[in-house]
């Protein structure tokens, strides 16, 4: 049972952009809080931003002003908007949503220079 799949990853140059999507599916009929992390080799999962259930966010320094998260309820789904990506984002991206716990399976973003 699949129940938050992400998509969206991908090889980018440095300054380009992506756009990563968790979509709720299965048990999870409504995201509420939802948590983007990335984990990079040799180094520990860290939080990159949070979005609510009502739409509040916050952003780890590292990524305030080049990142966005958002929302669109009706399809279920989270969005994280990756602008000015450096060679550092180059991470395994996961969602989780932070109420059941439930993760995703991850998606690659990997950022050249």
């Amino acid at each position: 049972q699949v129940q938050l799949v992400e998509s969206g990853g991908g090889l980018v140059q440095a300054g380009g952009s992506l756009r990563l999507s968790c979509t709720g599916s299965g048990r999870i009929e409504s995201i509420n809080a939802l948590g983007w992390y990335r984990q990079a080799p040799g180094k520990q999962r860290e939080l990159v931003a949070v979005i609510t259930s009502g739409g509040t966010t916050n952003y780890a320094d590292s990524v305030k002003a080049r990142f966005t998260v958002s929302r669109d309820n009706a399809k279920n789904t989270v969005y994280l908007q990756m602008n000015s990506l450096k060679p550092e984002d180059t991470a395994g991206y996961y969602c989780h949503e932070l109420s059941a716990g439930y993760w995703g399976q991850g998606t690659q973003v990997t950022v050249s220079s």
